[in-house]
């Protein structure tokens, strides 16, 4: 005579556990990755410093004349039609949104200058350049 088998009311958390690990290392792998940030070498100045009530758009123009945007996150690349199209977007939303310009000490005015240009054709009403404080 065989018992009859009890019925198991347990979760196996096994697969589940599997899962996560893998996306955890996914996202170890993909993380280093990511474009985070651009490096800019500003000019340094004694310009006053100014405060912002709300987050700034930041256009970061490097060295071999690539325009990055960021609105309130990460860097992207862009180039000078989808970044007036971005910009007069959000302008449009928000009318007094700060636009400010990073560009490196090596960047021509020319290319500074038409950053600058993107931006007022967006329709921005605020338009600064951002540079690093003097080392003393």
């Amino acid at each position: 005579m065989r018992r009859p088998r009890k019925v198991k009311a347990e979760i196996n958390v096994v697969p589940y556990i599997d899962v996560s690990l893998v996306l955890l290392i996914i996202f170890m792998i993909t993380t280093p990755l990511m474009n985070l940030g651009v490096d800019v070498n500003l000019p340094e100045s004694n310009a006053n410093t100014i405060t912002i009530e709300t987050e700034p758009a930041i256009i970061n123009v490097t060295e071999n004349g690539d325009f990055y945007l960021s609105i309130g996150g990460e860097y992207e690349l862009i180039d000078e039609t989808t970044l007036e199209q971005k910009l007069s977007a959000f302008v449009k939303v928000n009318p007094e949104l700060p636009i400010m310009i990073g560009a490196d000490r090596s960047v021509s005015y020319g290319e500074v200058y038409q950053a600058m240009a993107v931006a007022q054709a967006a329709g921005a009403k605020k338009v600064g350049l951002i540079s690093d404080p003097i080392q003393k």
